[in-house]
């Protein structure tokens, strides 16, 4: 694939991600080329030469992107400089990770509590949180169970490759 067709797919996720997850540019921007450079797995260094930005701005965006759990850093033995890659494998990246949403509705059920004597309608969207988060948080182990079979079988047919090892795209 051309670097030109590697950086206007990188600057599409640059505004996808911007707009839903209100990410700096540059968090998009080092997301997509990492799903599309060759080769995989590249340095800070290779990213901000290919993405024309300082290293600054790539490891800011790598941070974030590592807070969400959407890359992660490998090293093979005697390198001295760590790889990035997308990390597929990891439930929080893939937005199945309970905590967030245990977290969110004990935040919630805390806000119910300090307006304990108000009336139902104040108490609305604070309770509709509260309910919808145990929702999730009751279903989202089954259906990233559900998920690790279905990629089993995706795998076996071969429409998707097993988790390349360290050091390589995920």
């Amino acid at each position: 694939m051309a670097l030109d067709a590697q950086l206007t797919f990188a600057d599409h996720m640059a505004r996808f991600c911007a707009r839903r997850y209100s990410y700096p540019p540059m968090v998009g921007r080092v997301l997509g080329y990492l799903a599309v450079c060759e080769p995989p797995a590249p340095t800070i260094a290779e990213l901000s030469d290919a993405l024309l930005a300082s290293r600054s701005a790539i490891t800011n965006a790598i941070t974030t992107l590592e807070s969400v759990g959407q890359v992660k850093r490998s090293r093979a033995a005697g390198e001295r400089m760590d790889r990035i890659s997308i990390d597929i494998t990891s439930a929080r990246g893939l937005g199945m990770d309970n905590a967030e949403y245990e977290e969110l509705g004990a935040l919630a059920r805390e806000g119910l509590e300090v307006l304990r004597d108000a009336p139902p309608e104040r108490r609305a969207v604070l309770s509709e949180i509260a309910a919808f988060t145990e929702f999730l948080t009751n279903r989202i182990p089954a259906l990233y169970a559900e998920w690790q079979k279905e990629r089993e079988v995706l795998i076996a047919a071969g429409e998707i490759p097993a988790s390349p090892p360290e050091g390589t795209r995920s």
